[in-house]
């Protein structure tokens, strides 16, 4: 019973990153669209101190659906929400700003 708990209770806490990732709507900039990996590369702003060491922005890629592959391009800023399938961040909900 002892270790049921203890593995529901890492079942939980891994579970948690996830919920966060895909409830989190996020805004960043196209760069790159693949459309042969269905993949986009997304430039996100860097929170932190002004003037900090290494800013700028960060790049990220993430699966996407087909429709935003077709009707986006690199440089379009946009708002979107990720969550993690089969262990890939994947695209759920992409707006055009």
């Amino acid at each position: 019973m002892k270790l049921l708990r203890i593995v529901l209770a890492g079942a939980t806490l891994a579970a948690i990153p996830a919920l966060a990732l895909a409830q989190q709507p996020l805004t960043g900039t196209i760069v790159t669209i693949d459309r042969l990996s269905g993949t986009i590369g997304i430039q996100q702003p860097q929170s932190g101190t002004v003037g900090a060491a290494g800013g700028g922005a960060i790049e990220q890629t993430y699966k996407a659906p087909a429709d935003a592959l077709e009707k986006l391009h690199a440089g379009d800023r946009v708002t979107f929400s990720v969550s993690e399938v089969d262990g890939k961040k994947t695209i759920t909900k992409i707006e055009n700003k």
